[in-house]
């Protein structure tokens, strides 16, 4: 059996058991609310968190250069190219 085979059966078997467990754990026990806040909770911090990450990041990168700088610097480096050939010549 191929490695991606076995860790994607895992996967599913691992997913249908949590599914089974929280399903259990919501409808059948006297911890139902506990669950769910804990769920909500759950879902709000890592929501929320890869928001704060992506702003964190979008605040603190600075901004690309502008492509006309850019043009410049690699028109530049080829003019610069074109004088070594030249002088290699």
């Amino acid at each position: 059996m191929h490695k991606d085979m076995v860790i994607g059966s895992s996967l599913l078997i691992i997913s249908i058991v949590i599914i089974i467990a929280y399903i259990w754990l919501v409808f059948f026990t006297t911890w139902d609310l506990l669950i769910l806040k804990l769920t909500g909770s759950a879902a709000i911090v890592i929501i929320f968190g890869i928001l704060a990450w992506i702003g964190y990041t979008l605040a603190t990168t600075p901004p690309p250069k502008p492509i006309e700088e850019i043009e410049k610097e690699i028109e530049e480096e080829m003019k610069k190219i074109e004088e070594v050939k030249k002088e290699s010549q």
